[in-house]
């Protein structure tokens, strides 16, 4: 065209259109997804939080505190927890008292602790308030009974008595061990476990509540056939499940 500058024709646009690879198929061009991401890439944001169960930390800490205080104040009492001398024909004889001797509240507190332990897991409502409860009044018990066993000297005068065989004979040179500080360390242990089943027991799991429900126990679903009762494995998937292999 005349009067047109080369200058003033603008450059052909490139072509849209993808170059062909290697092979001769043309390259497929990504397409971003509506989220601005190319397709094909996941987003790490996008993943499924991990699911966590409510309660299971503290009923691992009461298990835990439970066991171990029980366990302290059983062994704490079979131990030595005063010592003392006393006179017969002459001479001296050496005495000592255990804490089985000192106070038999400990154990006998302990053994109940236990058996509420297991039972708050076997109970809901009120039933597990209660027990919880027994337990929390275990362990304070115990605290108060070994604490009361750190000066007592009334075992080391029985024992006295049967050593000398004298009615009015007392101890002398009586001293005291520190078994019943431990003992009464087991004995908090169990009341943190009852102050703690107390406090976040209402989100704990039953015991076999997986297989309770409101009407009665769970049937197999609709349309899935019964399990063989002579096929041990069909009878393990269906308990796995939480059906009852052996409703009707």
């Amino acid at each position: 065209m005349e009067g047109v500058s080369p200058a003033a024709v603008p450059p052909p646009r490139p072509s849209a259109v993808a170059q062909p690879s290697a092979g001769g198929a043309p390259a497929e061009t990504a397409k971003p997804s509506p989220g601005g991401a190319p397709a094909g890439t996941g987003s790490v944001s996008d993943a499924a939080p991990p699911r966590r169960v409510p309660g299971r930390r503290s009923l691992a800490v009461a298990l835990l505190c439970g066991a171990a205080g029980a366990s302290v104040v059983l062994i704490a009492v079979g131990k030595t927890w005063a010592t003392g001398s006393t006179l017969a024909a002459g001479s001296r004889i050496a005495i000592h008292a255990s804490g089985k001797d000192v106070t038999g509240l400990p154990d006998a507190l302990a053994l109940v602790a236990l058996a509420a332990l297991v039972a708050v897991f076997a109970v809901r409502g009120a039933g597990r308030v209660v027990v919880s409860a027994l337990l929390t009044l275990c362990g304070a018990g115990a605290v108060a009974a070994c604490a009361a066993g750190v000066t007592a000297t009334g075992a080391l005068d029985a024992a006295a008595t049967r050593a000398s065989g004298l009615s009015d004979s007392t101890v002398r040179n009586a001293a005291h061990t520190g078994w019943p500080w431990v003992a009464a360390l087991g004995g908090l242990l169990l009341l943190a476990a009852g102050v703690l089943a107390l406090a976040r027991g209402a989100s704990w799991p039953a015991m076999g509540s997986r297989y309770e429900r409101a009407g009665g126990p769970r049937t197999g679903r609709p349309g899935r056939a019964a399990p063989d009762p002579e096929n041990p494995g069909e009878i393990w998937k269906a308990l796995d499940r939480g059906e009852d292999p052996t409703a009707d």
